[in-house]
C-alpha cells in the first residue's frame, strides 16, 4: 500500500462528506425562511442514517460477490464483521486499504438520496422521509451501484463506464426526485405560470413567499459542493496519480462553463445575471462532469460544462413556467438532465489518449459502442430510479402520510416538526 495515495484517498474522503452539510445550506437558501432548519437537518441526518445503513448491509450488497451481476453477497462483509485494516482488495482499490475504499464510497452513499430532497422541500414529513430513505437506499441505490461500479455487475460487464457517479449517483436522485414531486405534490400557493409568478414579484403579493431566503447560503453552499467536489471527482481516481490530476482540471473547467453559460442564458431570458443562476449553473456542470471526470480532456471538459449549463436553465424554464410540476428546487433539472448530458457526453468524449485507460474512447475517437453502452445504462437506470421510487412513495404514503396538513405547511417544517426556528431576531 501507497503512503500517498492512502493520504490522498483519505483527505478526499473528508472532501465528499463535506458536501452534504454544503447541500444543506444550498438547499437552505434557496428554501423560504420558516424551512431553513428542517431543509439543513435533513441532509444531516441522511448522512448519519446511510453511515448505518452503509455499514450494516450497503457496502456488502454493492462490492460483495456478485450474483448474477444484478446484487452483491458476501456475509463477511455484513456489518464490517470481516474487514481488518490491512485488507486489499485488488479489484477494487488496489493501493489502499478497502475500510478506506468502503469510507470513501459511503460519502457517495450518503450524498445520493439527499439530493432528492430538493424536489419534496417544505411540505414532506420527517418520518416518513427517513422511512422513504431507508427503503429508497436499499432498494434503488444499492442495485444500481452494484451494477455499474462491481466489478462483476452487468452493466459494467456491457462496457458502461461513469468515473465518479454521473449514472449512479446524479440519474438515479434526478429522476427519484421528480417522482416525489409528483406524489408529494404541489406546495401550497405554488404552480402558477413563471410569468406571472414574476409579476407577482414585482407586485409584491403572495407569491413573493418562493424567493429564496438566503442568498449567500445559496453562494456559500455551492462554492462548498464545488470545493468537495474535487473529492468527489479527483478521489475516485483512488490514487494520488496523474488521473487524479486530470479529473480536478476538468471538473473545475466543467463547472466554470457551465456557471458563465447559466448566467448567460438569464440574462437572455430574464434580462438580468442572477446569483441564484451562477450558483446553480456551476452545480450543474459539476454534475454533468462528473461521469467523464477522469476520460475526459480539458476542452471536453468546457464544451460538456457550456453545454450542460444551457440545456438545464431550459429545462428548468420549462418546468416553472409550462408546467405544473413543483420540483422546489429544481432537482430533476440539475442533476436529472446534468446526469443524462454528461453520461451521454462521456459516450461521445471519452479518450484513452487522454485518460491513458486502454479501451475508453467515445465515439468522436472511434468507438460508438462507448455511446451505445452510456444510452443503455441510461435507458435502465433513469425508469428504474424513476418507476421504483413512484411505487416506494405510494407505499410509504399508505402507512405514513407523506404530506404535512396545510397548518403545519403554512407555520413552516422548522417549527411544526422539529419546535425550532432558524432566526431569532427578537
Amino acid at each position: 500500500m501507497a503512503a500517498g495515495d492512502i493520504s490522498w484517498v483519505i483527505t478526499a474522503t473528508a472532501l465528499v462528506m463535506l458536501m452534504t452539510p454544503a447541500l444543506g445550506f444550498f438547499y437552505g437558501g434557496l428554501v423560504r425562511k420558516k424551512n431553513v432548519v428542517s431543509t439543513i437537518v435533513q441532509c444531516v441526518i441522511i448522512f448519519a442514517v446511510i453511515s448505518i445503513i452503509w455499514a450494516l448491509w450497503g457496502y456488502s450488497l454493492v462490492f460483495g460477490q456478485s450474483i448474477g451481476g444484478i446484487i452483491g453477497f458476501s456475509p463477511d462483509l455484513f456489518a464490517m464483521n470481516s474487514l481488518g485494516i490491512h485488507t486489499v482488495n485488488p479489484a477494487l482499490s488496489p493501493e489502499t486499504p478497502e475500510l478506506l475504499f468502503f469510507a470513501f464510497q459511503l460519502k457517495f452513499a450518503a450524498i445520493t438520496p439527499a439530493l432528492i430532497i430538493g424536489a419534496c422541500a417544505e411540505r414532506i414529513h420527517f418520518k416518513s422521509l427517513l422511512i422513504f430513505i431507508t427503503l429508497w437506499s436499499t432498494l434503488i441505490y444499492l442495485p444500481i451501484a452494484h451494477w455499474v461500479w462491481n466489478p462483476d455487475g452487468w452493466l459494467r460487464a456491457l462496457g458502461a463506464i461513469d468515473f465518479a457517479g454521473g449514472i449512479v449517483v446524479h440519474v438515479s436522485a434526478g429522476l427519484s426526485a421528480l417522482a416525489a414531486a409528483l406524489v408529494v405534490g404541489r406546495r401550497k400557493g405554488c404552480g402558477i405560470p413563471w410569468k406571472e409568478h414574476m409579476k407577482a414579484l414585482d407586485q409584491k403579493d403572495s407569491a413573493s413567499e418562493f424567493k429564496p431566503t438566503n442568498i449567500p447560503y445559496v453562494l456559500l453552499g455551492a462554492a462548498l459542493l464545488w470545493f468537495g467536489w474535487f473529492g468527489f471527482n479527483a478521489g475516485s481516481a483512488l490514487a494520488a496519480n496523474d488521473l487524479a490530476v486530470l479529473a480536478l482540471v476538468t471538473t473545475n473547467i466543467g463547472a466554470a462553463a457551465s456557471a458563465v453559460s447559466w448566467m448567460i442564458a438569464d440574462w437572455i431570458i430574464k434580462g438580468k445575471p442572477s446569483a441564484v443562476g451562477i450558483a446553480v449553473g456551476a452545480v450543474v456542470g459539476l454534475v454533468a462532469i462528473t461521469p467523464s471526470a477522469g476520460y475526459v480532456s480539458v476542452s471536453s471538459a468546457l464544451i460538456i460544462g457550456l453545454a450542460a449549463g444551457v440545456i438545464s436553465n431550459l429545462v428548468a424554464n420549462w418546468r416553472a413556467g409550462r408546467s405544473r410540476i413543483d420540483d422546489s428546487l429544481d432537482v430533476f433539472a440539475c442533476h436529472g438532465v446534468g446526469g443524462l448530458w454528461g453520461s451521454i457526453a462521456t459516450g461521445l468524449f471519452a479518450s484513452a489518449a487522454v485518460s491513458g485507460l486502454s479501451g475508453v474512447n467515445g465515439l468522436f475517437f472511434g468507438n460508438p459502442g462507448q455511446l451505445v453502452a452510456q444510452l443503455i445504462a441510461i435507458a435502465v437506470v433513469a425508469p428504474f430510479s424513476f418507476f421504483g421510487s413512484y411505487v416506494l412513495l405510494k407505499m410509504v404514503n399508505r402507512f405514513s402520510p407523506l404530506r404535512v396538513c396545510e397548518k403545519d405547511e403554512d407555520a413552516g417544517l422548522d417549527l411544526s416538526e422539529h419546535g425550532e426556528e432558524a432566526y431569532q431576531l427578537d
